[in-house]
């Protein structure tokens, strides 16, 4: 019996590739440090911990197909404390993370063979819900030169075809820590309503922008473009709840609103448990999120200082969220993560790290590039930089 074709499109994970091979790597008792994947080490506020300590409800049920209203009206209240009055409940559904939020935007704007402009490096997980959704992604390119800022309007606009539905961008952006300009958004919006479009910007990494810089959100653009802009969003990164598998998906447009509610009504529910923990969002402290921010700047500029004196190695500084793309003197990233999995270690540790090629729509491109997520304390981070210099000094002598 033969699997669906449709099956082989799917893509593997950059970021979960290797893994087999990390696994391996720690039976054999080597330490095995990650920087493959944006799962921070940060804890996450207590009053949300606390709410695991209380719970009392057993069994534990079905939540509401929107999302629980304590959840719900928790966002609606961060919304508006982040200066978008007009959010409502009704505009906002809970999803499965930000990954579910994704899929069901395309799912709901698409026909099947309608093609999406995007740029890339992406988001690896846009690759897989475009294949899931039978979507052709038509990816911009943008370069290690220009810090992977947009390209100019015109080169945008001829890629803008009749099957075009719809501009997906990340900004702050996952993987390589560019913050889009005003300007920069400013332009997408402008195309959007001059050709029809959806704008879907996932705004996972909101809070993370450094060295002054604003973050430009779709939001600020909502009640101009009410039908067209959707808002992708997740409380993975925010609060450090990367295991609470929860996002959202925010439009003024009611008959997405009301469609995403029939696919979620499909699945049920998002997690009871993970809806009461995030909605104490509203009683954590400022200062966590300020705190946060600064750690991931500190680290930031220990990344950025650390590969700069690394021969062969290309970084522009990261702007935001906690991700670079980082150029390397090899032919080939994916046997150099490979390799480091497999046969380099220093005193029994060594890093992982995420091959770029994956994070591309486009074949063949970001063979000599990795994704770093720079997710782990400064002292393990700087030990990281040692173990890159040392492994690329051995690989490149090989």
């Amino acid at each position: 019996m033969k699997v669906s074709a449709r099956l082989s499109t799917v893509p593997p994970s950059p970021i979960r590739k290797l893994v087999p091979f990390a696994v391996k790597a720690k039976r054999e008792g080597v330490k095995v440090y990650h920087l493959n994947i944006g799962d921070p080490d940060i804890p996450t506020p207590r009053v949300m911990i606390d709410v695991l300590h209380r719970w009392k409800t057993n069994p534990i049920g079905y939540g509401q197909s929107q999302g629980e209203p304590i959840f719900l009206e928790a966002l609606r209240s961060y919304y508006h404390g982040i200066g978008f009055p007009f959010v409502k409940t009704a505009h906002i559904q809970a999803t499965s993370g930000g990954s579910e939020a994704i899929s069901m935007a395309m799912f709901a704007i698409t026909n099947p063979g309608d093609e999406i402009l995007t740029f890339e490096p992406l988001y690896t997980n846009y690759n897989s819900y475009a294949a899931i959704n039978g979507v052709r992604l038509v990816a911009l390119p943008t370069t290690i030169e220009t810090g992977f800022h947009l390209p100019p309007q015109p080169e945008i606009e001829k890629r803008i075809t009749k099957k075009t539905k719809a501009i997906l961008y990340c900004n702050p952006n996952n993987p390589t820590g560019t913050v889009y300009t005003k300007e920069e958004i400013d332009m997408l919006v402008a195309l959007a309503k001059k050709h029809g479009l959806y704008v879907l910007s996932d705004e996972v990494y909101r809070e993370y922008t450094y060295d002054g810089r604003i973050h430009v959100s779709l939001l600020s653009y909502m009640t101009s473009i009410p039908n067209q802009a959707i808002v992708l969003d997740s409380m993975s990164k925010r609060y450090s709840l990367c295991g609470v598998r929860l996002g959202a998906l925010v439009s003024l447009n009611a008959d997405i609103m009301a469609g995403v509610l029939r696919i979620v009504q499909g699945r049920l529910s998002a997690g009871l448990v993970d809806q009461y923990i995030a909605a104490q969002l509203t009683a954590v402290p400022k200062e966590y999120l300020r705190d946060t921010h600064r750690e991931y700047e500190k680290r930031r500029d220990v990344l950025y200082k650390g590969l700069k004196k690394i021969p062969g190695v290309t970084i522009p500084k990261p702007e935001g969220a906690f991700y670079a793309i980082v150029g390397l003197p090899v032919a080939d990233s994916e046997h150099f993560c490979q390799w480091l999995l497999t046969d380099f270690s220093d005193h029994n540790e060594t890093v992982m790290l995420a091959p770029a090629a994956g994070f591309y729509a486009t074949k063949g491109k970001g063979k000599n590039e990795v994704r770093i997520a720079y997710v782990i304390h400064i002292k393990n981070l700087k030990r990281c930089i040692d173990l890159l210099r040392i492994a690329l000094k051995i690989y490149n002598k090989a």
